[in-house]
């Protein structure tokens, strides 16, 4: 039988991942991670139940949640090596486990299942035409989850922005504006004057997945909910708050900020798989897009909401760019 308060989450070293087990395991969740290296991440005594097993194996996946009532889905391929072939199997593995214990899947939403004709205010129910790949199959899997859920397997989707945060490693902020681990001196651009962007701050976004499965048995069995996060309302808040916070914590000068270099993306494409999904996503810069939160703020209250400029801190702290 399936235990209300706990959690298997596959993903747990990922940034999305990782930032929901620990929020639920301090809510009072009993927390599982299923890695294929459970004794060496067992080691970071994070409160965490480590299983051993790999997310690309259906056997071990559904052993790993048995008596759990949530399933996070918040695993990609190791490396993204073969994410367009393996996304889709690795997402099954999770709904037949989900089936057989009972659990509610989770999984983190993206902007990528839109294109131009859903923007530029993106509700629940706006259609789903993506422009890429990655897109198209962002969409198949929520379609696979709203078949399953018409089966009996429910499901929870929340869809932020673009990620940042102390342990967010793969996203546009500290794979795009700087570096991780180094001052910033310089700050890479990727939007363009005046059109605006949305971004979410992940504990935000763990905060919400959490306080909505507290609520849980009142969600509907596919539940959907966007979240506003912080919108650049002209493409320059981020950009000028990452300014102020590392001038406030270095005492020097501010740094410049230069356009990102989209051509020479281009280039490494043809090579570098995350360059080429880079460049596939540079639409989602080129026109403002942002996200209607009625529906999580009437389910929740309120969204949970950390100030941009204390947010950009912890974030630049965390990646090591200024001091803690």
């Amino acid at each position: 039988m399936a235990s209300k308060k706990t959690v298997l989450v596959l993903g747990a070293t990922g940034g999305i991942g990782g930032e929901v087990a620990r929020q639920l395991r301090d809510a009072g969740w009993t927390v599982r991670a299923l890695h294929r290296d459970a004794a060496r991440v067992a080691a970071r005594a994070e409160g965490l139940s480590w299983v051993q097993g790999d997310a690309m194996r259906s056997d071990d996946v559904r052993r790993a949640a048995e008596g759990a009532s949530i399933l996070v889905h918040a695993v990609n391929p190791p490396g993204y090596r073969n994410w367009g072939e393996l996304v889709l199997p690795m997402l099954e593995s999770s709904l037949a486990a989900a089936r057989a214990a009972g659990a509610r899947v989770v999984l983190p939403g993206t902007v990528y299942n839109y294109g131009p004709d859903a923007f530029p205010v993106l509700h629940e129910d706006s259609p789903q035409h993506p422009r890429t790949r990655k897109g198209s199959i962002r969409v198949e899997m929520e379609r696979r989850l709203r078949a399953a859920a018409a089966s009996g397997v429910r499901s929870l989707i929340v869809r932020a922005g673009d990620f940042f945060g102390p342990r967010a490693g793969n996203n546009w902020f500290s794979q795009g504006l700087i570096k991780p681990g180094r001052p910033v001196e310089t700050i890479s651009d990727p939007g363009r004057p005046g059109v605006g962007h949305q971004w979410s701050y992940l504990p935000d976004v763990a905060k919400t997945m959490v306080e909505l499965l507290e609520r849980e048995e009142g969600l509907e069995d596919f539940a959907t909910f966007h979240m506003a996060g912080h919108w650049d309302e002209d493409g320059t808040r981020m950009v000028n708050t990452i300014r102020r916070v590392v001038a406030g914590a270095t005492g020097g000068a501010e740094p410049k900020v230069r356009a990102f270099p989209w051509w020479a993306l281009g280039l490494a494409a043809p090579f570098v798989p995350l360059f080429r999904e880079m460049k596939e996503m540079r639409y989602l810069w080129q026109e403002p897009i942002r996200m209607d939160n009625r529906r999580l703020v009437a389910a929740l209250g309120s969204e949970p909401h950390t100030p941009l400029e204390e947010a950009v801190r912890r974030t630049l702290s965390g990646l090591g760019c200024i001091e803690r």
